[in-house]
């Protein structure tokens, strides 16, 4: 059975730089009917293993390490036992939440993680975060972005840690370069394509 994602919407807060917001994340993974890839863990585990559904869970990949990303990770990964994987430019992010532990493998540009004989290509995007990566799943005619490319144009900047004209760059260079039919699921809110988002970059 090839693989499939499955999606459900999670909410709870996000905070940074003394600002505190309420959110709905979005959740994904990806797998098939004995195991799967859980993208990024938000506000509620047991949101999450309702989604997984029995299923073995083989990794914790974040998008980046902001609060409404990583909260549950470690809780995730005691419970599932599987490893958190983030990419260690967001190890500044990732303390600010989590003071006394870490994730467990580090994610680099041009890495290929396989789920369900799926193969899942990890891009670097730094702008958002300093660790930011999105996921492409050429099988699946789909790209997981976390907060780097929304509906409408490219997630947030002017926080800590961000950059306005790096994440315009990541996306034009890493993402743009996707097929135009590239449905883009995202950390929050709707689906968009590669070619809808074209003209927002």
């Amino acid at each position: 059975m090839s693989a499939r994602v499955d999606h459900a919407v999670v909410s709870g807060t996000f905070s940074l730089d003394g600002e505190t917001h309420q959110v709905d994340n979005n959740v994904w993974v990806i797998g098939d009917d004995e195991q799967c890839l859980v993208v990024d863990a938000p506000h509620d585990v047991d949101a999450i293993l309702e989604l997984v559904a029995g299923r073995t869970v083989r990794a914790i990949v974040c998008t980046h390490a902001h609060d409404d990303h990583v909260r549950v990770a470690p809780e995730l990964r005691r419970r599932v036992g599987a490893p958190i994987l983030l990419h260690p430019d967001d190890r500044p992010l990732w303390e600010l939440t989590h003071t006394d532990e870490l994730w467990d493998v580090d994610l680099s540009d041009g890495q290929v993680l396989t789920i369900a004989g799926t193969a899942v290509t990890v891009i670097h995007t730094p702008g958002h975060a300093p660790g930011a990566v999105c996921l492409y799943v050429e099988e699946l005619g789909c790209v997981f972005t976390g907060d780097t490319l929304f509906e409408g144009g490219p997630g947030a900047t002017g926080r800590s840690y961000s950059d306005a004209d790096l994440i315009r760059d990541s996306i034009r260079a890493r993402l743009l370069e996707l097929p135009d039919e590239t449905v883009v699921h995202t950390g929050h809110g709707p689906d968009t394509t590669i070619a809808a988002e074209r003209a927002n970059v």
